[in-house]
C-alpha cells in the first residue's frame, strides 16, 4: 500500500492556460519542453512568462534532450526551473556541472535498463526516436519484483488504465499525449481525471 499520494506531473505545457488550468487540477508539476524538434516545444522566454504567473508549491520542471550542461543551467536560471528533466545519456561530467537539481530519465527497452538506476529518483518512458511524446507505453511486467517507489512512470498513461499501476507503488507519473486535445493542447477535463484517478490510487 502506498503511503503518500501518487505525484502528477503534467508535460509539454505551451501555454498559460493549460498550466493554470493543470496547478487547479492538483498538478504536483507541471513541464516545459525546451527541445526544438518537438510539437510540444517553447521557447525560453515564452516559459518564463507563464512560470511568472504560476502559483506556489507547484513544481516546474525543464525537459532537455542533447544540449550542454551550460545551456541548462541558463535556461534554468532564466526561466526559474525547479527541475531539470534530462531525456538523454549523458555522461557523469555533464550532471556533475549541473547547477539545479535533475531528473534522469530511462527510455526502456527492456527490464534491464529499469534496474540500472532503481536506486535513485527517475523517470522511466518508452523508448521512442522521437524522445517521448508519442503516447508508447512501457510493459508494466517490467516492474514486476523492483521497487518502484523512486521511479516516475511516463509513456502512453491516460485516466482510463491508471487503475493498472497500483500494484507496483510508483512514486509518480507523468502524462502529455494522453490528456491533449491535440499535440501541445490540453484537455482540461482530461486533466482533471487524469489527476483525480491518480490520487485515488
Amino acid at each position: 500500500m502506498q503511503s503518500t499520494l501518487l505525484k502528477t506531473k503534467i508535460c509539454g505545457i505551451t501555454n498559460l492556460e493549460d498550466a493554470l488550468n493543470a496547478c487547479e487540477a492538483g498538478a504536483d508539476a507541471i513541464g516545459f519542453v525546451f527541445y526544438e524538434k518537438s510539437p510540444r516545444y517553447i521557447n525560453p522566454s515564452a516559459a518564463k512568462d507563464i512560470i511568472k504567473k504560476l502559483p506556489p508549491f507547484v513544481k516546474v520542471v525543464g525537459l532537455f534532450v542533447n544540449v550542454n550542461s551550460e545551456d541548462v543551467n541558463r535556461i534554468c536560471q532564466q526561466c526559474n526551473i525547479d527541475i531539470a528533466q534530462i531525456h538523454f545519456d549523458a555522461d557523469i561530467e555533464f550532471f556533475d556541472d549541473l547547477e539545479v537539481p535533475f531528473l534522469r530519465v530511462v527510455r526502456a527497452t527492456c527490464k534491464e535498463d529499469i534496474v540500472k538506476y532503481s536506486d535513485n529518483y527517475c523517470l522511466v518512458d518508452a523508448f521512442v526516436k522521437s524522445f517521448g511524446g508519442e503516447g508508447k507505453r512501457v510493459a508494466l511486467e517490467w516492474f514486476d519484483n523492483i521497487d518502484c517507489s523512486k521511479i516516475i512512470l511516463a509513456g502512453g498513461l491516460s485516466s482510463e488504465n491508471l487503475h493498472e499501476l497500483k500494484p507496483y507503488n510508483f512514486y509518480g507519473v507523468d502524462v502529455s499525449s494522453g490528456v491533449e486535445i491535440s499535440k501541445g493542447k490540453k484537455d482540461k477535463t482530461k486533466v482533471k481525471e487524469f489527476i483525480a484517478n491518480a490520487k485515488s490510487l
